[in-house]
């Protein structure tokens, strides 16, 4: 079904509209030059109802995203915790993928945006695994990319920004045209840095392990899975890695809101371990299911109840 022709609401600039009115002009100066950011948020079906996993942490990365390029926000923070639980509920979903975006608006065409409005915009629609029906099952097949992950000086890479997933997309098309299921992107020193969409942890001798790098976003995701190796006794350390201790590693696993905990089971037709899903990221899986299915007390915190 084509994202424009849904039932439902979307919330655009203080207002709920029928999915199907959501609409800007054309010569919106985001469509032009791709200036704005956005954050991809989940809810989930729990015992309780549906709640939204880290909302708090989501929107503080959401506002530094926006101070980072320098917008404007019109509204408070809180009124936007307001409208993703609303956007969940209005929309009678038991989970569901949340979509703030922060936009510049039609007021002003050219590079440099001084006089064009900021726009907010919230939709919240279900979306299923990210990756495909049996990713998170049997896990992925994954191509180091020819593109590289932006310099830090480049793009500033802790901005969840729109502009960013040119790069992103470039990666993924290659990689999907080859034949894998995602990309990894390197730095521009030639080290490990992210998937188009995803942070990345491998498993070596019991340790975890994730990429040492400033050209990675701080994943949401990736702060959860510290969390909860930690609580299962595992070290985790950060390190600058090579593609070809990936291809060593005896585990590696995808984190994201959109991929959750994808494992990876082959990079650059290179079996990792034994080619299936390993243990430890079975662990952190289940964990991590457990958090969002609202079945951990420990983590009951995480949740937003809608």
């Amino acid at each position: 079904m084509s994202m424009e022709n849904r039932d439902g609401f979307i919330w655009l600039d203080g207002q709920w509209l029928p999915w199907r009115d959501a609409k800007v002009h054309v010569l919106t100066h985001t469509l032009h030059y791709g200036y704005g950011c956005f954050e991809g948020i989940r809810a989930y079906a729990t015992p309780q109802g549906p709640a939204i996993f880290r909302l708090d942490a989501h929107l503080d990365r959401l506002l530094d995203s926006a101070h980072i390029l320098a917008i404007d926000l019109p509204w408070e923070r809180q009124a936007l915790a307001e409208v993703c639980r609303e956007a969940v509920g209005r929309n009678g979903l038991e989970s569901a993928y949340i979509r703030p975006l922060i936009f510049l608006g039609p007021e002003k065409v050219g590079v440099d945006p001084a006089g064009a409005a900021t726009h907010v915009m919230v939709a919240a629609w279900p979306w299923g695994a990210y990756l495909g029906g049996d990713a998170l099952e049997k896990g992925i097949r994954v191509r180091v990319s020819s593109y590289a992950r932006h310099h830090p000086n480049v793009q500033m890479c802790r901005a969840k920004a729109i502009s960013t997933y040119s790069n992103s997309i470039l990666a993924v098309r290659e990689a999907r045209r080859d034949g894998y299921d995602e990309a990894l992107l390197l730095d521009t020193e030639g080290y490990v840095a992210e998937g188009s969409g995803e942070n990345l942890f491998l498993v070596r001798d019991g340790e975890l392990l994730e990429p040492e790098t400033t050209s990675a976003l701080d994943g949401i995701t990736r702060r959860t899975v510290h969390t909860l190796a930690r609580e299962a006794g595992l070290t985790v350390r950060a390190k600058r890695i090579t593609r070809d201790e990936v291809y060593c590693a005896d585990e590696v696993f995808l984190t994201g809101t959109a991929a959750e905990i994808t494992p990876v089971v082959e990079v650059d037709r290179r079996s990792i371990g034994s080619g299936t899903p390993g243990p430890i990221t079975r662990l952190i899986q289940a964990r991590y299911f457990a958090c969002v299915g609202g079945l951990d007390e420990a983590h009951r915190d995480w949740l937003t109840p809608v």
